[in-house]
Parts: structure tokens; sequence; C-alpha cells
């Protein structure tokens, strides 16, 4: 693992260290937590989906597998709006909404870079991360926005961090890398559950009366 993965992999366990952990392997469709716990594991659910359909999608951008990536795009979109309900019945519709185009954002950037690394152009790929801090910049903006319980540099830097995860695994599969690939996956996943366990915590200390079942410890 190179030192851009070390450092990531310190700071996602340094995160999930914070702000605890939950159980897993809930699915976050249809589902209304009634517990912080419950709320955690279907936060973790959807945000390690995300990591799933995106690398589907490169992964498809490499192999130029055009049906699987109409799949798979469309896999990335229902999820954004899954993610973004989680947060309707503390925000409202509208806030939804916006989330749902920011995650749409964050997703384009990446998407953007993975197609400029297939294309081998170093000004696309430029442009990409351009639009990737921008956007990190916009959703920190956001949850700060919301939830004060979510500080714009701790937000941003778990995006920061999750946009690095997704640049280095679009590189090591162009590149067939698929050892340093796999290790890249570990500690993408991690930090799912990073951002996934630092927005419940956030919701739970600022609507502390819509959790019935206790904290996360």
């Amino acid at each position: 693992m190179n030192s851009m993965s070390r450092v990531m992999a310190v700071l996602v366990l340094a995160v999930v260290g914070l702000v605890g952990c939950a159980h897993e392997g809930h699915s976050g469709a249809g589902t209304n937590p009634h517990s912080a716990a419950d709320l955690e594991a279907v936060m973790r659910d959807l945000w390690s989906g995300r990591n799933f359909w995106i690398r589907n999608v490169v992964l498809d951008h490499t192999t130029n597998n055009r049906k699987a990536l109409d799949f798979a795009e469309k896999a990335v979109q229902a999820n954004a709006t899954k993610i973004a309900n989680v947060f309707t019945p503390f925000y409202g519709e509208s806030a939804s909404e916006q989330l749902i185009i920011l995650l749409g954002k964050n997703y384009g950037a990446i998407k953007g870079y993975s197609e400029a690394t297939v294309a081998g152009s170093k000004s696309r790929q430029d442009a990409a991360l351009a639009d990737y801090a921008s956007n990190t910049d916009e959703i920190a903006a956001f949850f700060n926005g919301v939830n004060r319980y979510l500080p714009k540099d701790t937000v941003r830097g778990l995006f920061a961090a999750h946009g690095a995860d997704h640049v280095e695994l679009i590189n090591e599969l162009h590149e067939e890398d698929y050892g340093h690939e796999a290790e890249t996956w570990q500690v993408m996943q991690q930090h799912a559950y990073a951002i996934a366990d630092a927005l419940t915590t956030a919701l739970e200390k600022q609507f502390p009366a819509k959790f019935r079942n206790g904290h996360v410890q």
C-alpha cells in the first residue's frame, strides 16, 4: 500500500474510533430506524453500497462494458436517493433534494476522472479533481448548514479522503494492479463506515428525542 493509502487508513480508523461502531448487514431501503444503532447500520449499508456501485462503474469503464455501465450508473443514482431520503425526516424534502444534487455532482466528478483515465487525458483528470474539490466544499457547507455538529473541516476531510480512495482505485484498476486495488477497497469500506458513523452521531446529538433506544457507543 502506498503512502497515500496508509494516511487514508489512519484517518479512517481514527474517525471510526471517535464516532463508534454499529451493527452491520441491514438494508437502507424502506427502513425507519428507531435507535441510533439502527440508523448507523442503515447509513453504513448505504455508503458501502455507494462504493460498490461506483467501483462497478469504474470497472465497466475500464472494460468498456456499456450494458453493465448503464445498470451500475442507475444503481448509483438510486443509492444517492436512498441516502438523501434518510435525512428527510430530519430536514425535510427540500434539503434531501439538495443532497441528491450534491451527491450527483460528487459522483459526476469521480466518473469524469474515470473516463479521463481510460482516455489517457491528464488535463481532463485535473479538471475532474478540481470539480471534486469544489463539490467537497459544497457538501461540507450543506451538512454544516443543517447540523452544527458537523463542522465544515470535518466533513471536508471525510469527503476529501473518500475522493482520494476512489482516485487510487481508478488508477489501480486501469493499471490492472489488482493486489493494491484489493487493499484500497478495504480502506474505502472503512472510510464509508466513518462517514456513516459521523453523520449518525451528529443526527443523534441534534435530535436526541427522535431516538428511542439509546446512543451510539
